[in-house]
């Protein structure tokens, strides 16, 4: 949730994180195949950067433990399956929020880790929200509402934006705007 609120990024974006796509060094997460199947860098906020890396060193611990026991690594790109056969088994390419549990490829039958599924997060996310005493409705995409409108209110220019959200159109990225009139 707070990457989610740090970066804007939408909860598939997230969720589908591979661990070759967070740059510590540059300060920033390169989003893959977002909305409309492009890509974008956004930024990482330092404040976000010690959870992140306790979250990559869980995953870790889930990447090692399936290494040993010889499982077949995780879901690649079509293309970079075929191209890099074993590239699905390596570090780079393993999810940032990995699935606890193991799930079996219905088209190979090949048992692998997903990523964190959208349903599994919601739900956390609805609960947490319940146990918080919120009770205005609340999404994790409500996050990246709120991502946008911060921004704007701090004064960050519409195009920045615009590119940090990964909008085609300004006119998308004008919907926060409202926000700002009103207050």
């Amino acid at each position: 949730a707070q990457l989610l609120y740090g970066t804007g990024m939408r909860i598939t974006e997230a969720l589908q994180l591979r661990t070759k796509d967070v740059d510590f060094e540059r300060g920033v997460i390169v989003v893959r195949c977002g909305k409309g199947g492009k890509d974008r860098v956004v930024m990482l906020p330092a404040s976000l950067v010690p959870a992140l890396k306790t979250q990559l060193r869980r995953a870790h611990g889930l990447w090692l433990a399936d290494g040993r026991a010889g499982r077949g690594g995780v879901q690649m790109p079509d293309a970079l399956e075929r191209k890099y056969p074993r590239a699905g088994s390596s570090w780079a390419w393993f999810w940032v929020f990995p699935q606890a549990t193991l799930s079996v490829d219905p088209r190979s039958g090949v048992e692998r880790r997903h990523h964190l599924y959208d349903q599994t997060f919601q739900r956390a996310f609805r609960q947490a929200a319940l146990a918080a005493g919120i009770t205005r409705p609340a999404t994790p995409h409500t996050l990246r509402h709120c991502f946008a409108t911060h921004l704007l209110q701090a004064g960050t220019d519409i195009r920045t934006v615009q590119k940090l959200l990964g909008h085609s159109d300004v006119s998308t990225t004008m919907i926060y705007t409202h926000v700002l009139e009103v207050a």
